[in-house]
């Protein structure tokens, strides 16, 4: 299958911000959506190997930098909050929904703090399918690991305390049809929060807890179990068909 990548520009909250479409050779698919972490950006080699593996089984993935990240506008210290990412990925939904070479049905990725953005995100959009990896239900142990560590500068404590606080909890029985990542060794993001989210959420769903699994999936084998798994979720649950 001939695959097809588009560069892509949108405007969010006033800050233009950049993408890339992964496309299939076949006529308006639809399309999985990706947010990326806190300090990442929307090259990350998951999201990348997640568009292949949604190319080849006929699935559009759009990757995008959020507002001061990666090629996109904003400074990263300025404009970074849970409200703001979700403003990003509302307008990547729009920009899709949009869109005459995508179609209608939409699904969700979203890594650590793109995973809280996604559940956010999910609940204001008819989402068909959800994948999230080391979600945060809360920003208090994301708080707590930045305090804790050596390497931080007062800055970045100051930046933690300040954009990242929330509680998503009250929203989680209003997600359905989501696979859950999570390492059991997690640093950053305890695994008691894909429970609680799995608990939550209505069916379909699944966790999946990753043996010696850390918060940056690291090991090679949890990564190709990702891959499978993501894609498959995104294509079997019968509404991607």
């Amino acid at each position: 299958m001939r695959l097809i990548q588009r560069n892509v520009t949108f405007s969010s909250g006033g800050y233009l911000l950049k993408g890339v479409l992964h496309m299939p050779d076949i006529l308006r698919p639809s399309v999985v959506i990706g947010s990326h972490g806190l300090l990442s950006s929307g090259d990350s080699p998951k999201q990348i190997a997640l568009a292949l593996q949604c190319n080849k089984a006929g699935l559009a993935f759009f990757r995008f930098d959020h507002r001061g990240a990666g090629q996109s506008e904003g400074d990263f210290y300025e404009v970074t909050t849970l409200q703001s990412r979700c403003e990003d990925l509302s307008s990547a939904v729009r920009l899709m929904q949009e869109r005459d070479d995508t179609g209608d049905r939409l699904g969700l990725f979203g890594s650590s703090m793109g995973g809280a953005v996604c559940l956010c995100t999910a609940l204001e959009f008819d989402i068909e399918a959800l994948v999230v990896f080391a979600a945060p239900v809360r920003s208090g142990p994301i708080v707590d690991a930045a305090a804790s560590s050596n390497e931080i500068s007062p800055k970045d404590l100051l930046f933690y305390k300040k954009n990242l606080s929330f509680d998503l909890s009250g929203g989680l029985q209003k997600l359905r049809n989501i696979l859950i990542f999570h390492g059991d060794e997690d640093e950053i993001v305890p695994l008691s929060d894909a429970e609680e989210i799995f608990s939550k959420a209505s069916k379909p769903k699944k966790l999946i807890i990753q043996k010696g699994g850390d918060h940056p999936m690291n090991d090679s084998a949890h990564q190709k179990e990702f891959i499978k798994e993501s894609a498959a979720w995104y294509k079997g649950t019968g509404i991607f068909s």
